[in-house]
């Protein structure tokens, strides 16, 4: 990979770039740790009795869905 990135012209640039992006996809729960402490999981468990985690049936991602109905 260090070859790879050797020949990109603004190589500061791209970094910085990548990292930005990175970030910015990060759960928001574990901020991209990929665990949960025992209080975030908690906070989860109450969160998930009225949500799931659903697949796009289009895109093929997961995603986070309202399990209760629109009241709208």
């Amino acid at each position: 990979m260090l070859e790879v990135i050797k020949t990109i012209p603004n190589r500061s640039e791209f970094i910085r770039s990548a990292i930005m992006t990175a970030l910015e996809s990060a759960c928001p729960v574990c901020n991209g740790t990929g665990l949960l402490t025992p209080k975030q999981k908690e906070h989860w468990k109450s969160f998930a009795r009225n949500h799931a985690v659903k697949r796009c049936e289009d895109c093929d991602e997961l995603f986070i869905e309202c399990a209760k109905a629109d009241p709208t």
